[in-house]
């Protein structure tokens, strides 16, 4: 592999790939239909998200991400349910913000960060409630930096 060195300071590695013809293909139409300046960054964008997705298998790794949930909020003590839940997972939850939509309902999207498994228990409860009719969560392997020190 060869070092390539950036403006930027950060290095990259130049390594070579064989595709069939169909592949680099849908490659190339992907790459404009994107806006892609080129190739390899369009290459780089899918294998960080896959290795996204092959972090999020270690269920003790540590990730940030978002847990949206759309709810009625006419649904008696639902409010209460959802903060109760987040109050038992506080190290995790980081924010939240809502967006009121039609009718009664609201879209909730709380910043979290930590153990993957926790995550996963956390958006599972919230998204257990009655009155919660949809949502999921999203992870990233980019941290949110420490506000503080404890």
């Amino acid at each position: 592999m060869k070092t390539v060195q950036k403006t930027n300071r950060t290095l990259a590695q130049r390594i070579s790939i064989s595709l069939p013809a169909k592949l680099a293909t849908a490659l190339d139409d992907m790459v404009d239909s994107r806006g892609f300046q080129n190739r390899s960054q369009a290459i780089a964008e899918m294998i960080e998200e896959s290795l996204i997705q092959h972090k999020q298998e270690d269920n003790s790794a540590i990730m940030a991400g978002t847990i949206t949930l759309i709810y009625d909020t006419g649904k008696t003590g639902l409010l209460q349910q959802l903060a109760k839940i987040q109050r038992q997972y506080v190290q995790e939850c980081i924010s939240s913000q809502h967006v009121l939509l039609e009718g009664q309902y609201i879209m909730e999207v709380v910043l979290a960060q930590g153990p993957v498994q926790n995550l996963r228990e956390l958006t599972n409860q919230m998204l257990a409630c009655k009155g919660v009719s949809s949502g999921g969560l999203t992870l990233t392997n980019k941290l949110i930096p420490q506000v503080h020190a404890r």
